[in-house]
């Protein structure tokens, strides 16, 4: 049935509505990824319609209310009409591929030939960190000393640096990333992490992920940067990840909480035995049940950082541990 976890926004010119439709059966991970967008969701689901009036009312019921798809749901959320859609859009999309999730999404209230170019006003250089600053490539910027310009043209793939997760990675490799090192970006979206790590002086990264079109901006924006030292690639999670002796010195993922447990038993085939695996794209309120799947599969936090209600953790073998 139609409902809404808390009141939604009353639908006008002021807000933009994002809705996913999914088969029914994947309706709470996809509301799990909506509401790291925003936690007023509108849900409509008819799956249970008559289990729920078990036919008492079947007669008052609307016709048209019973002829609906019962095996396709759809959750929607409201952003303000000022607030760029491109960003939420991509995250959502970015997030529900690597869940495998067979989704299409929508925006309701704006065209999408408007939106898709609109949005670069809302774009501007940003700082990440104490060095990198990702700065849009139709943006004018002057450097300062010691910064370190990333390059950004995001194209539809997640991955700008205005969303917390992306910042928050950013800072952490400027924290880990040491000359000469190998880095593995899981889940690259548009390359931002991977090639932030060659910038700080990585020798190498591996920049993969489940979506195509990602892959494809990802490559486009390391040659942007000049950085032909990242590679990029199409893979499910760590399946298709070029293995590289002695490990990868530092993984990052930023994704979702859901996959982040799914592949940690599978992270220790990648990583070196000093390395350090980088996790975000988690609400706060998962961050423990995030942390603990990784510690069983023999990781300790190292570093933790939160902004906005979104977590980073920096983690490391556990001693004695092969994992």
């Amino acid at each position: 049935m139609e409902n809404s976890a808390e009141k939604s926004p009353e639908k006008s010119s002021e807000w933009i509505q994002i809705k996913v439709t999914c088969p029914s059966e994947r309706l709470d991970e996809v509301s799990a990824v909506m509401s790291m967008v925003n936690n007023s969701l509108m849900i409509e689901d008819y799956s249970d319609v008559e289990r729920e009036l078990d036919g008492v009312y079947g007669d008052l019921i609307d016709k048209e209310l019973l002829e609906k798809d019962r095996t396709v749901s759809s959750v929607s959320v409201f952003i303000p009409a000022e607030k760029s859609p491109a960003e939420s859009v991509s995250f959502i999309n970015d997030r529900l591929s690597a869940l495998g999730a067979d989704t299409k999404t929508e925006l309701i209230g704006v065209k999408e030939e408007d939106w898709a170019d609109s949005w670069k006003q809302y774009y501007k250089p940003i700082k990440t960190g104490n060095k990198i600053v990702i700065v849009p490539v139709w943006e004018k910027y002057e450097k300062k000393d010691g910064e370190i310009v990333v390059l950004m043209d995001p194209g539809m793939a997640f991955g700008t640096g205005t969303h917390e997760t992306t910042r928050l990675c950013a800072s952490m490799l400027e924290k880990y990333v040491k000359p000469g090192c190998r880095m593995l970006d899981v889940g690259c979206g548009s390359g931002i992490l991977a090639i932030c790590a060659s910038k700080l002086g990585a020798a190498s990264a591996f920049a993969c992920d489940i979506d195509p079109v990602s892959v494809r901006i990802a490559g486009e924006n390391a040659r942007i940067n000049g950085a032909d030292n990242v590679k990029c690639a199409t893979s499910d999670l760590m399946r298709g990840v070029e293995i590289v002796d002695n490990g990868y010195d530092i993984i990052a993922a930023n994704i979702v909480a859901d996959v982040i447990i799914r592949m940690a038993p599978d992270v220790g085939r990648y990583l070196a035995k000093d390395g350090v695996l980088i996790v975000s794209g988690i609400i706060s309120e998962r961050a423990e049940e995030t942390t603990a799947a990784l510690e069983r599969a023999g990781y300790g936090v190292e570093r933790e950082e939160s902004e906005n209600g979104w977590y980073c953790a920096a983690l490391v073998r556990k001693s004695g541990k092969d994992a």
